[in-house]
């Protein structure tokens, strides 16, 4: 295949779906070097300018990445951003990868009015806040950080999360079996010090996600978390339209 000149599609976007072709039909692996910018202008009629257009796109896309020195890369695949009410921890498993937490952060505290009226709960009550890096297979993916209400789950900080889910001592330790939730997901830009615990350049876009969960009708968590959007994409199931919908 070839770059059409006389088509209307810029050169550079054509150049990127040579690429993802390429990339999938030869079932190209992760970590898999590519051509070179002078290798690809070359194979293709293009200037390196428009080359590295390319790469660039295809890189803030995360489908590639790049080591300085060494090349362009083929990236590993985005994970699906869990839409369910399930635990880090569960989801990652689910998926085939390894999950892993580092505490960042454990303390008991006041909460904030504002983060009390987001949970239903009194101005100043004590709650747990938990800060964790989250990891699949050992690369950064996520920055958690938790609200708990202290009445609730009163001796939470006696418990270890290296290895267990919080979801999972919650129902085990505590009799709390999460039952509904609300989950809201946004893009932003990554903050120097999330930015630096995430492998990640400052001001790097990431989705940030709240989320409420809640046990019969009381909530029992508020988690605040950014993840990276160069591993993470959403995807949902969109209900057919029915007959006499405008």
């Amino acid at each position: 295949m070839a770059i059409d000149s006389a088509s209307p599609v810029p050169k550079y976007s054509q150049l990127r779906e040579l690429l993802l072709d390429w990339i999938t039909e030869a079932r190209l692996p992760v970590d898999e070097p590519i051509p070179s910018e002078r290798e690809l202008g070359d194979r293709y009629g293009l200037s390196r300018m428009t080359v590295r257009q390319t790469l660039d796109l295809l890189v803030s896309e995360g489908k590639l990445y790049r080591v300085p020195g060494k090349g362009t890369f083929v990236a590993r695949p985005k994970i699906e951003m869990s839409l369910a009410l399930a635990s880090f921890t569960e989801d990652m498993r689910a998926r085939g990868y390894e999950p892993g937490a580092r505490d960042l952060s454990r303390r008991v505290g006041p909460v904030s009015s504002h983060t009390a009226q987001v949970m239903g709960i009194e101005p100043g009550s004590l709650v747990h806040h938990i800060e964790r890096l989250r990891t699949a297979d050992n690369e950064p993916m996520a920055i958690e950080r938790s609200n708990i209400p202290v009445s609730v789950v009163p001796d939470l900080d006696q418990y270890s999360l290296s290895r267990r889910s919080l979801y999972q001592i919650l129902e085990e330790e505590f009799g709390l079996l999460l039952d509904a939730g609300e989950q809201t997901i946004e893009a932003g830009i990554c903050d120097p010090t999330d930015a630096k615990l995430l492998g990640l350049s400052h001001g790097s876009p990431v989705l940030s996600m709240q989320r409420l969960s809640f046990s019969n009708g009381k909530c029992v968590e508020l988690a605040l978390s950014t993840y990276r959007a160069d591993r993470y994409q959403l995807h949902s199931q969109l209900d057919p339209r029915r007959a006499g919908q405008v």
